[in-house]
């Protein structure tokens, strides 16, 4: 399907400097464009291949200058980066879903059915369990006994949904996710061995989540480990049992949210983020990648660091630790003088 730049201008609220009828069929890095290719430019170090680039159309900033007229038609945008993503969903939603049932899937009698539904090879639907409108279930997916999934659901090659868990409308589980897996609880006994706590809780993904591959939601002990409406988790993230997730946090990957911590809404955490268990952390917090929290955090803060502190303080003692050894040197010369 061919879109011109005058098009894509009125659906994205931007502004053509260039031919307006210039058409596009695809997507491509701003690097790598090429004739009936859109690119966009939001990081300026990408800036000097406007002018070079083969491609048709690109999307700049509203205040983005050249030194000489690109071959490119232009669209200028407030946000480059939003207006892209806005195309791509556009672009996704002309995708033909899949529906009907593999005659290799097994689906419990006691299941209703919708005709929108779509079961891939080999995947696994147990009794009890309750679908929404138009869900998606690739081959070699699991679904354990009473698990409920709403509408626009999206669940990719094997994916694991243990008993009991409820998934919302618009939620997309990658490859490899285990939700509703026991949570670590352990107990020592007289002997000092630690035998196993039974959890009986669940796994709520509210509307709007994102699941990475390989990441894993532990049941709550009791209760409900929760993942609060339009959360991004990343890859390989672990999120232990109890834990409550508000509104639209974002993970980034490796990260690791232990037990029966509470956690506010609109924050962004680093990759190998490490929090403790039983803390409560505010909204609209900023926590940089490898940093580890073990105190309580309060709203808009923004910390780095192991443990974690302010990160105005952080660059300060890190500029001092760089210089550690020659401060170590002139101590070790004024000592030597001394004696």
């Amino acid at each position: 399907m061919k879109f011109t730049a005058q098009q894509i201008a009125d659906f994205i609220e931007g502004k053509v400097d260039g031919d307006s009828y210039a058409e596009v069929s695809s997507f491509a890095k701003i690097e790598e464009g090429k004739n009936g290719d859109l690119c966009f430019l939001s990081n300026m170090k990408y800036a000097s291949f406007v002018e070079k680039s083969e491609a048709s159309v690109i999307i700049v900033p509203s205040d983005f200058e050249t030194s000489k007229k690109p071959n490119a038609s232009l669209i200028r945008v407030e946000d480059p980066y939003s207006a892209f993503a806005k195309l791509l969903s556009f672009a996704e939603s002309f995708k033909e879903k899949k529906n009907g049932i593999s005659s290799l899937a097994f689906v419990d009698p006691s299941v209703k059915t919708e005709d929108s539904l779509y079961v891939g090879e080999f995947a696994v639907i147990q009794k009890g369990v309750s679908l929404g409108t138009n869900v998606q279930i690739y081959p070699q997916v699991f679904i354990g006994e009473n698990v409920k999934i709403g509408h626009n659901v999206l669940i990719y090659p094997g994916a694991r949904i243990l008993e009991r868990c409820e998934i919302g409308d618009n939620c997309i589980i990658h490859s490899g996710v285990v939700v509703g897996s026991d949570g670590f609880g352990f107990a020592p006994d007289e002997k000092g061995e630690f035998k196993k706590i039974p959890q009986i809780g669940n796994v709520v993904l509210q509307n709007d989540v994102e699941i990475g591959a390989n990441t894993t939601i532990d049941r709550a002990t009791m209760g409900s480990t929760i993942i609060g409406k339009g959360s991004k988790l990343d890859n390989l993230i672990q999120i232990a049992h109890n834990v409550e997730l508000g509104g639209h946090n974002v993970f980034a990957a490796q990260s690791g949210v232990a037990g029966s911590t509470k956690i506010g809404s609109y924050n962004m955490f680093g990759g190998q983020v490490g929090i403790a268990g039983h803390l409560k952390l505010g909204s609209k917090i900023k926590i940089a990648a490898q940093s580890g929290i073990m105190s309580n955090v309060e709203d808009e803060e923004s910390l780095m660091g192991s443990p974690a502190m302010p990160s105005s303080r952080y660059f300060r003692i890190f500029a001092l630790f760089r210089k550690l050894d020659e401060m170590a040197a002139r101590v070790n010369g004024l000592e030597k003088k001394m004696k």
